[in-house]
């Protein structure tokens, strides 16, 4: 699957992904895109999920009305350290998502 890593999670994380082509919004040019506007771009390009640290985007955006997948970590912080016990629940939420659907993953 197609993942896009959200500007407020490290990019090495799209590393432990394994099975999955993961680009980063920086590397697309799209750092400092709205979430509405980041969402639009996703699910036009083909991206499959959109993995973000940003608890707030459920109440922002009517994710089920923009055809993408959203997995928001939930860590203590966004530091690498403390999302990598999350990557099993990132990969077993990224299997099942479904286009507009939202899932937590985390704390």
């Amino acid at each position: 699957m197609r993942l896009l890593l959200d500007e407020s999670l490290p990019r090495p994380l799209g590393r432990e992904l394994t099975g999955h082509e993961v680009t980063t919004v920086a590397q697309l040019g799209w750092a400092g895109l709205k979430n509405g506007e980041l969402l639009r771009r996703a699910a036009a390009e083909g991206f499959g999920a959109l993995l973000t640290g940003d608890t707030n985007i459920q109440h922002q955006q009517n994710v089920a009305a923009l055809g993408v997948g959203v997995v928001v970590l939930l860590a203590r912080s966004n530091r690498i350290e403390d999302l990598l016990p999350l990557v099993p629940d990132v990969l077993s939420a990224v299997s099942v998502i479904q286009p507009g659907e939202l899932r937590e993953v985390g704390v």
